[in-house]
């Protein structure tokens, strides 16, 4: 588990302008980690937590993209039923407020990641049972081979 970087990024909701802006990421390969998006009919929310966060302010500013930036927990789960049940559970019983949360699928070994606003990231952290390390760049991943692993 680490606090990330969420950007919300607001956009007209009009056709095109979700593409242009991931076209945009894309072309200074800056990798999307998680992703939703909620809308209303004047605009879009894109909220997101990128590979590489301190990239991402510089190109906002040059598309003129008003954002505003939040620390999320980023908690990796196992891809199975319950898993994000169980973390919300865990969260409640500790009296954490979940604002809101959403999920990827294919994070590192087929697992999911699970993206939480939480009223008390630091409590949350320790409530857990993780570091709650600061991801300024998204983590390497290391591959072991399975002789390695037994």
């Amino acid at each position: 588990m680490v606090i990330a970087k969420q950007f919300s990024i607001f956009m007209v909701n009009k056709p095109g302008i979700l593409a242009q802006v991931l076209c945009e990421f894309a072309r200074a390969k800056i990798n999307i980690v998680a992703m939703t998006m909620v809308d209303s009919a004047e605009h879009g929310v894109m909220r997101v937590v990128f590979g590489v966060p301190n990239r991402v302010q510089e190109l906002l500013v040059k598309l003129n993209m008003q954002y505003s930036e939040t620390d999320v927990l980023c908690v990796e789960l196992t891809n199975k039923s319950g898993a994000l049940a169980a973390v919300a559970e865990k969260l409640a019983k500790h009296h954490i407020n979940i604002s809101y949360a959403y999920c990827t699928a294919g994070a590192r070994g087929g697992r999911a990641t699970g993206i939480f606003k939480v009223a008390d990231v630091k409590k949350a952290t320790k409530v857990l049972g993780g570091g709650g390390k600061k991801s300024p760049k998204s983590q390497p991943v290391v591959r072991r081979t399975r002789a390695s692993r037994m």
